[in-house]
């Protein structure tokens, strides 16, 4: 919830710290990128021992990180305690949760795709629900109490549902478990030499990049575009509604057409919809039918992506496969929007709506080749 309301604190940090907004979102980022390289390690702890015993750790380590954040002083200060969020993130967000609900209905599909969607709703919801409590509250109560008072609501709720809802994964005995890592390894190694699962990390790291270069940079464009910034955030603030009308669109669809070609064909419409917003976008009327064009698209990388991994290689290396993809999505999410502002200052924010709209061509043609194989 505090990825999603970072950008409250940003103005107060920065007063507080005698530091730039710039030297503030750094944080961010290294807790981003520290969260991608955990992420192979973690697939493989997950796949070995299900998700209880580190989500409950990544859960307790998020709630002290938190209320160390509320206690710095100075930016070294900041970017430790954002390296121990990154761990923290890289235990409980989506890519754990995802290992643990296709480990627990394996052999389930449908109740595989309820349980994702289930999930995906929830946190679409995430935005529009924290960005303004969190808004009133560092209002209210300055933003280091803000944070004492997030990270108890998190801790509250997250801590006990790891530890008491999530089931322990029953022993197994040591050439049991041995054989089991085998094969794993096995599974991991084949899909690392094969073309498939690289298509897949070309696929949604670029789709990553595009759709975190949009979430950044929105409601500066809109403004940039001539429109009040009311209106600008109230755009910005839909991205995370349509996400999830986008997945149950595409849960929908999924029953009946193959999952990349959806997901495919979304990922163009996103890629006219970033190459519309220069052409049209200065109405409100068309602004808003390019972030309603692309926000449809906006959430559904993490629903599609679990259902085309179990598809060709099963459930017994999930976990361990989707870290790896991690590794490179999770990073480009992170240093897409970096560079994106800095092609914005060097060309303006057409090019930038060009290279997002490039990189969600890049994914829609990956996905087809991957059909294909």
């Amino acid at each position: 919830m505090l990825y999603y309301a970072f950008s409250v604190f940003l103005a107060p940090m920065a007063r507080d710290l005698h530091a730039t907004p710039a030297q503030i979102a750094a944080a961010l980022t290294l807790s981003i990128l520290i969260a991608a390289v955990c992420a192979p390690l973690v697939g493989r702890l997950l796949d070995a021992g299900g998700g209880r015993a580190l989500m409950t750790a990544g859960s307790l380590l998020g709630t002290v990180a938190v209320l160390a954040w509320s206690r710095v002083e100075s930016l070294p200060q900041l970017y430790a305690v954002f390296a121990l969020v990154g761990v923290a993130c890289s235990l409980v967000l989506y890519e754990a949760a995802f290992a643990v609900i296709v480990s627990l209905y394996a052999g389930n599909e449908r109740g595989r795709a309820n349980g994702l969607l289930a999930l995906t709703i929830v946190a679409g919801f995430a935005s529009s629900i924290f960005l303004p409590l969190t808004g009133l509250l560092v209002d209210r109560y300055g933003w280091r109490t803000a944070l004492v008072i997030l990270a108890l609501i998190y801790g509250a709720a997250a801590i006990p549902l790891h530890a008491l809802v999530l089931r322990r994964r029953a022993r197994t005995a040591g050439t049991q478990a041995s054989a089991a890592a085998q094969e794993r390894a096995a599974i991991v190694t084949a899909a690392a030499r094969a073309r498939p699962f690289w298509l897949l990390v070309i696929a949604f790291t670029a789709n990553g990049g595009a759709v975190a270069t949009v979430a950044v940079l929105l409601i500066t464009y809109l403004i940039h575009l001539g429109h009040p910034p009311v209106l600008a955030a109230t755009l910005a603030g839909l991205l995370g509604v349509l996400s999830v009308t986008g997945r149950l669109i595409t849960t929908g669809l999924q029953t009946r057409l193959p999952a990349a070609l959806i997901a495919a064909a979304i990922f163009a419409l996103q890629g006219v919809a970033a190459l519309a917003l220069p052409l049209i976008g200065r109405s409100v009327a068309g602004a808003i039918g390019a972030v309603l064009l692309f926000g449809l698209g906006f959430g559904i990388a993490s629903i599609t992506l679990p259902h085309l991994l179990v598809g060709r290689y099963g459930t017994a290396a999930y976990a361990s496969l989707a870290g790896r993809i991690a590794v490179f999505s999770v990073a480009g999410k992170a240093l897409a929007p970096l560079g994106a502002l800095a092609l914005a200052q060097a060309a303006g924010y057409g090019w930038v709506m060009g290279a997002v709209a490039a990189a969600c061509a890049i994914a829609a043609f990956a996905l087809v080749a991957y059909h294909r194989l």
